[in-house]
């Protein structure tokens, strides 16, 4: 472990819904069934949820995370919400800086948030962007406008920016109209964490200069590791201390009372069809699936059934034995996140899956650690 480490702590167990939706559900429908994840992960014990946003996607369609978000808070207790992530480039930096101050105040300390620069062409198209280029130059201004922005207000002091795609202009404090005055709950900004995905992810890199949460979304164990040396990289230039207990790992999972039945009802249920139907063909679309699982790559066709080899799917002891592999694989990490999925047309299947990860495995894994 490198000497910039720090002690990690108790494996924390958390939730990342993109959301997925099957096609054929209503937007109604997902809803309602993204809130009754969250309140079964609350009332399980689950540390924190993050929901992802999207706009031109029929499989992940929630081109407002903090609503869903906002309606959770008031149908849980403890879970920590955030969105993972709010696409920058597509918001207006003053305008979502406002948005995200007032949530975090209304959730009173439960409120995280998660920056992304948005990869999906077609999210591109629909905002007018050029490309990744484009986004990644505009996601780097809106951030520098947003914490500036909480920084003034956290202060109330004046802040002005003027950009090569926006310009803000936040006034002095006025007692009379006492603002502006939508200061985070907490300090100059909220907790703030940064996605990545690809293998060599240079906004984690600038996430560990800046201090900020590293979030890796994985589907097989492999590259999760160079996530963390590119953080650990960033925060080394930064004379930054790399701290593990704050890494979240995003992989996928399923837990059932047998091996056999974990299986069937993943391959078989609505994990098995998002894979099968929507997340590798639409990799393969774009070139990234050899990212999905490089040594699979290496080797041949990237399957579902291949793939699937690398999941954390079967019973609480061969789960418990998946993750401490992920675990010693990666180094460690502080947050352990489950991927959810449309599971309504068998709901009893998921929240099994949740309570058995929460009452079964984890015990089993700390107890290991």
């Amino acid at each position: 472990m490198s000497t910039t480490d720090t002690a990690i702590g108790r494996l924390r167990l958390g939730l990342f819904c993109a959301p997925f939706r099957m096609p054929e559900n209503t937007l109604a429908d997902a809803h309602e069934w993204d809130l009754q994840v969250l309140k079964w992960a609350d009332a399980l014990g689950f540390d924190e949820a993050w929901i992802g946003e999207h706009y031109t996607l029929g499989w992940e369609p929630l081109p407002a995370p903090d609503l869903l978000i906002a309606a959770a808070l008031r149908e849980t207790e403890h879970i920590r919400l955030g969105p993972a992530a709010h696409l920058l480039p597509y918001h207006h930096p003053a305008e979502l800086a406002a948005r995200i101050a007032w949530l975090d105040n209304v959730a009173r300390g439960r409120y995280m948030v998660a920056f992304g620069a948005g990869s999906y062409r077609t999210d591109q198209e629909l905002f007018g962007s050029s490309g990744p280029h484009d986004n990644a130059e505009r996601t780097r201004e809106a951030q520098e406008i947003m914490l500036g922005l909480w920084r003034s207000w956290a202060r109330r002091e004046p802040f002005e920016f003027t950009g090569r795609f926006w310009s803000v202009g936040s006034p002095d404090y006025d007692p009379l109209v006492a603002g502006p005055h939508l200061a985070p709950y907490s300090g100059n900004h909220p907790e703030v964490a940064v996605v990545g995905a690809s293998p060599s992810s240079a906004s984690l890199r600038r996430a560990g200069g800046q201090g900020f949460i590293p979030l890796t979304v994985v589907h097989s164990p492999d590259y999760a590791a160079k996530h963390w040396d590119v953080y650990q990289e960033g925060a080394l230039e930064a004379g930054r201390p790399a701290d593990r207990a704050v890494w979240r790992v995003c992989h996928p999972l399923f837990v059932a009372d047998s091996d056999e039945l974990a299986w069937e009802r993943s391959m078989g249920g609505a994990m098995g069809r998002t894979y099968r139907d929507w997340i590798l063909p639409h990799a393969a679309s774009r070139g990234t699936l050899p990212h999905f699982a490089p040594e699979i790559a290496a080797t041949g066709e990237v399957t579902l059934e291949r793939l699937a080899e690398k999941w954390l799917v079967g019973s609480p002891d061969t789960v418990a034995d998946g993750i401490l592999r992920l675990y010693r694989h990666t180094g460690g990490f502080g947050v352990l996140l489950v991927s959810a999925y449309d599971y309504s047309a068998d709901p009893e299947a998921y929240r099994r899956s949740l309570e058995l990860l929460a009452t079964e495995v984890i015990p089993r894994v700390e107890a290991q650690l």
